[in-house]
Parts: C-alpha cells; sequence; structure tokens
C-alpha cells in the first residue's frame, strides 16, 4: 500500500484503536459484513491496519444472511481478493421480522436478532472481538435520536465488553465520516449489495441525518463540532434503544 494513499484515513482509525485499546496481539476479529457501504470499508481498512502496523492478529469476515435472496457473490470474491475467510450465516431473519411479527419498527427487533447471530457465530469461530461498521455520522445520529426519542445524551460506546458472551464489540470507524467513507469505496471499488430489505431508507436514522445535514447548511462546522463534543465529554451508553437502529451496518 501506498503510505500517502492510507495515511488521510488511516491515521483516524489508528487514533482511534489507540485511544480506546480496540485491537492487541492475538486477537481474532470477527467483522460483522452486510454488503453495505460501511462494512465493505471497515473490513478493507482493518486488513489495512494488519498489514501496515506491528499488531499481530487475525480477521474473519461473518455476513447474516436475512434471507431477503442477496447475490453475496461480490462479497465472496473481495475477500477471496484479500484472503478473508468469509462465513455466510443462512436465517430467516427477515421473514420472522416482517411476515410473522410483522413489526411496526423492524430495525429494532431485526437488529438485535442480527447481533445475536452475529455474536454466536464470532464465538463459534473463535472470535473474542467482533467489529462493528458504526462511524462517526452514526454516532452524531444516534446522540439526536436518544436526545429526542428518550431524552437522553447518549450515544453508543467505541468499545464495549459483553460479559454475558465473552466478547468485546469495537467500531474502529467512530472517528470517520461518512463522506469519507464513501470516498474510500469509490476510490477502491469496494463491493456493495444492493439492500433487498422493505425498510432500507425509512428509518428515523435516516431523519436525523436530514437534520444534520441542515444543521450544517447554516453552519459548516456542525457536523465536525458535534463529533468532537462526544468524544470530548464521552457521552457513550450502551444501553440505549437506537444504538443498532441502522438497517445496514
Amino acid at each position: 500500500m501506498n503510505k500517502n494513499f492510507g495515511k488521510w484515513f488511516l491515521t483516524k482509525v489508528k487514533k482511534a484503536i489507540i485511544n480506546y485499546n480496540m485491537i492487541e496481539n492475538n486477537d481474532r476479529i470477527a467483522v460483522g459484513v452486510s454488503g453495505g457501504k460501511d462494512s465493505a470499508a471497515l473490513l478493507y481498512i482493518l486488513d489495512l491496519v494488519r498489514k501496515n502496523s506491528p499488531l499481530k492478529f487475525d480477521i474473519v469476515a461473518i455476513s447474516v444472511d436475512l434471507g431477503f435472496g442477496m447475490d453475496y457473490t461480490p462479497l465472496k470474491e473481495f475477500c477471496e481478493k484479500i484472503n478473508i475467510p468469509l462465513h455466510l450465516v443462512p436465517s430467516e431473519i427477515g421473514k420472522i421480522v416482517f411476515e410473522i411479527r410483522k413489526e411496526k419498527n423492524p430495525c429494532s427487533l431485526c437488529s438485535k436478532m442480527r447481533r445475536g447471530a452475529l455474536d454466536s457465530a464470532a464465538l463459534k469461530l473463535g472470535c473474542n472481538k467482533v467489529a462493528l461498521a458504526h462511524h462517526a455520522d452514526d454516532a452524531s445520529e444516534t446522540l439526536l435520536l436518544n436526545l429526542i426519542f428518550t431524552g437522553r445524551f447518549s450515544t453508543f460506546e467505541p468499545k464495549t465488553y459483553l460479559s454475558r458472551k465473552n466478547v468485546t464489540l469495537i467500531r474502529p470507524l467512530i472517528y470517520l465520516k461518512e463522506q469519507t467513507i464513501k470516498s474510500i469505496v469509490k476510490s477502491q471499488n469496494l463491493p456493495v449489495i444492493e439492500s433487498l430489505c422493505p425498510a432500507t431508507g425509512k428509518t428515523y436514522r435516516e431523519e436525523m441525518k436530514k437534520i444534520i445535514n441542515q444543521f450544517e447548511f447554516i453552519f459548516p462546522k456542525a457536523r465536525d463540532n458535534i463529533i468532537a463534543a462526544i468524544d470530548r465529554k464521552r457521552f457513550f451508553m450502551e444501553d440505549n434503544p437506537f444504538k443498532d437502529e441502522e438497517s445496514r451496518i
């Protein structure tokens, strides 16, 4: 890898890893990949970190198939290219959420079930950590979701140990903005699989994204300042109803 290429985004990822002690030698990290841009970027970036840092750790990719008939071929080919094993976990989560339960708020139940399947698969594969692709914009949107809907000024933790499962969740992209991730995906031609989920683009999170965009239109530094405030004051709370309100991580 050209060092000048990676420096503009790897610096922030490495800062997050160091600040929260996310990765240690001999870790075996399961990366949750959904087929979306964020998780594709996470897999690509962690592979770069592994190849360009003194840390020695293993990576496995895990995709929980929700049963919507998505074609994972591009993701499989990408994983083969960077020599990372991909494990596809079949499920009927989509059917349960939309057909059996007919959830009015499908993202909440879906994310819990998907995370449960991901964590279980990670443990079976001998992983001690699970990496999720939430980024800085996700943290900002979650902060507003919690503030408006629950009256709590909090967002998700960059690193969380789940004692009942004996696994640690990490979010190495916490300092990267969504626009940066889009640039990485485009420049590296990373695989992005179209989501067939009926709820895609119809979540409260999408509304929060629009609000923050309006803030930024009025004051260009709004997004950066929200992100800086979160990191400075540590407005983190893992137990909140919107921590995973994301159709594709």
